[in-house]
């Protein structure tokens, strides 16, 4: 890849974290993105929600935790979670310490939507990570120190797309190999939307295998011009792998926003919802209980540890239901898809 596309990644690096996952700090912190909340005109679009088979109007949530297997406190907080109804569905980081413990839980529990948060950076300062493939297979996706990159912009500098597949293959792979055929996949910090050569690997895999990825329907020009306003880099390349790909998808992706106070972070919350068009529409959190090693891991502990609270708040609850809100999750969506064929 050469420096020009290096430089352009590094410029829409800010806008892709805003619609795929965590952002960055000045500190290395990776800090929740806020979603797109402009309003489009649904009388020209027929979205994915109405396709499979939801009333028109209707807005169908996906509550999804990420960065599971990172730690035992976000193993803690996402099995009671995803058991007691709370959420719908969460992603495991298969390279990540905690990984293969909750996929063999995954495995005792196979009505719950478990996928992968397919995982090629090593962001925070002292908890890290390698890959899944023999570090001698993948240089390019490792630092000096044998971990992934912390950021981005290096992965894309030094990683080429073969490698990406190469690794995000393994992970599926050793996911299948623990016995737990993923429902779905998605992008940690949204690397796989770092350059063009990348989206276009993601897709093949998920195609291949299968298995639904967390891609967004931009067929509609409004929500296409919306993305493009924010930096997102859409070239004519992605634009077309985009569109012939195969499996359902989303028609919209944010995440739940960062507060100064719980209450507040209720208020922020439900404000968002109220923003969103109809349609299905994924928003991810982090939860983890809290503990003093989270707070030696991330200076994010206390948001991941409201996420793992939020949603047995009977106000949050309450309100879901005064909006008429309608939960789904990926295994729903794919039996739905199935019925389409």
């Amino acid at each position: 890849m050469n420096y020009h596309r290096i430089q352009t990644v590094l410029i829409l690096l800010y806008a892709i974290s805003l619609c795929l996952g965590c952002g960055f700090s000045a500190k290395n912190e990776p800090t929740e993105n806020k979603g797109l909340t402009e309003k489009h005109d649904s009388d020209h679009h027929k979205t994915w929600a109405e396709r499979l088979g939801w009333p028109e109007g209707k807005k169908v949530i996906i509550l999804h935790a990420d960065d599971i297997g990172m730690c035992p406190e976000a193993n803690q907080a996402a099995k009671k979670q995803l058991t007691e109804g709370a959420i719908q569905s969460a992603a495991v980081m298969i390279p990540c310490p905690n990984a293969e413990e909750f996929i063999t839980w995954a495995t005792k529990n196979p009505n719950l939507d478990i996928g992968l948060h397919l995982t090629l950076t090593s962001e925070w300062k002292t908890y890290r990570w390698a890959t899944v493939t023999n570090t001698s297979e993948v240089p390019g996706l490792l630092d000096e120190d044998g971990k992934m990159w912390h950021e981005v912009p290096q992965v894309v500098q030094h990683a080429s797309a073969a490698e990406v597949e190469k690794e995000i293959r393994a992970q599926i792979d050793q996911s299948l190999a623990w016995g737990h055929r993923p429902d779905h996949i998605d992008t940690h910090m949204g690397t796989l939307y770092g350059d063009p050569s990348y989206v276009e690997a993601y897709i093949k895999v998920a195609q291949e295998y299968g298995i639904p990825a967390n891609i967004i329907d931009i067929s509609d020009t409004l929500v296409l011009n919306e993305f493009r306003n924010k930096g997102y880099p859409l070239t004519e390349e992605v634009l077309t792998r985009v569109n012939d790909y195969t499996l359902p998808k989303l028609d919209y992706f944010t995440s739940a926003p960062n507060a100064s106070s719980y209450e507040e972070k209720i208020a922020k919350f439900k404000q968002l919802i109220v923003d969103l068009n109809p349609g299905i529409t994924e928003i991810i959190f982090h939860p983890s209980v809290e503990t003093e090693n989270l707070k030696n891991i991330t200076n994010s502990w206390q948001q991941r540890v409201w996420e793992s609270q939020m949603f047995y708040d009977s106000e949050l609850l309450h309100f879901f239901e005064d909006e008429g809100i309608v939960f789904t999750n990926w295994k729903e969506i794919m039996l739905r898809f199935q019925k389409l064929k």
